[in-house]
């Protein structure tokens, strides 16, 4: 007899899909294109989206050094961080991130939007983030992946 099965089927690390995908940054604005990647990376776009599981895909960024900040972020957006030591508060704007290193700015801004835990720890660990078009993940064959096609 054929009976219909009404249980849950959770994915976990032996059976979850992890892919390799390329995003192009350039004329990405930097919010917007954060939160999409940190869907990627949590595997939010996947019909077997689990929450405590990584189930996202491995995700190369190029071409962080031309994303688009708008408005007037470029000076007044505030990276702060501290020392350790005592008066050691140290505040960057994003136009003094950006000239240190660019993949940075794109690091910070995707690490925001991913969950404060362990989980989130392992899910930073699959960004990978270039300045310029070359990165040198090619023995993997990673499929690039527009943006503006995810919701």
């Amino acid at each position: 007899m054929n009976t219909l099965s009404y249980k849950t089927v959770s994915a976990n690390k032996a059976t979850v899909n992890k892919e390799w995908v390329v995003v192009d940054a350039e004329g990405q604005t930097l919010g917007r294109m954060a939160s999409k990647v940190a869907k990627l990376l949590r595997g939010k776009y996947k019909p077997n989206y689990t929450p405590h599981v990584d189930c996202g895909d491995n995700v190369i960024v190029i071409n962080a050094e031309k994303i688009n900040l708008t408005g007037k972020k470029w000076e007044e957006k505030q990276y702060i961080r501290h020392t350790g030591y005592p008066g050691g508060q140290r505040i960057l704007n994003a136009n003094e991130v950006f000239a240190k290193n660019p993949a940075s700015l794109v690091e910070k801004s995707v690490k925001g939007m991913l969950p404060k835990n362990k989980l989130g720890a392992d899910l930073f660990r699959n960004l990978k983030v270039f300045v310029g078009p070359e990165h040198n993940k090619e023995a993997q064959k990673p499929k690039t992946i527009n943006l503006n096609d995810l919701k």
